[in-house]
């Protein structure tokens, strides 16, 4: 028979190699740079990066925004409050569908995107020159594949 592993083992277990751990640390971090630069703006860069799919992909249903994002519908509706009160996102219903919501990036979140720009390419090149160029690449190749592997694992 197996023992399972006591409460100070599985600690140090997860201290050892906890990957969720690790991967929001650096999130965190990451996240921090990117907040920083583009402060001056008054956005955040979850809020910057939900405007980006808006203008990538025009309206869309909360549900489709929320997967395009992967992002759950409660996360994503507490994001889209902040800007939808300073009007860069209107959400109305969805032609002949009362019950489904339509997110769209307004002429003012458009706006609002042109003067985060420069901010967000700053944080990037941040990013870009304390990983390196060659990192970077090696980076977002690996999360895609990663999150293709997840995505199939979960469909």
């Amino acid at each position: 028979m197996t023992r399972s592993p006591s409460t100070k083992e599985t600690l140090a277990l997860v201290d050892a190699g906890c990957t969720c751990a690790r991967v929001r640390r650096l999130a965190r971090r990451v996240t921090q740079v990117y907040d920083r630069e583009l402060a001056a703006s008054g956005l955040r860069v979850t809020q910057f990066s939900l405007l980006t799919t808006l203008r990538a992909n025009g309206a869309m249903p909360i549900g489709r925004l929320a997967a395009a994002l992967d992002m759950d519908r409660t996360t994503l509706t507490r994001n889209l409050k902040p800007l939808l009160e300073s009007g860069y996102v209107s959400l109305d219903a969805a032609e002949g569908d009362a019950r489904t919501r339509v997110a769209s990036l307004t002429r003012a979140g458009r706006r609002q995107l042109a003067i985060a720009g420069d901010a967000w390419l700053r944080a990037q090149r941040e990013i870009n020159t304390v990983f390196g160029h060659q990192h970077i690449d090696r980076l977002h190749r690996t999360f895609d594949g990663l999150i293709d592997r997840l995505n199939a694992q979960t469909a």
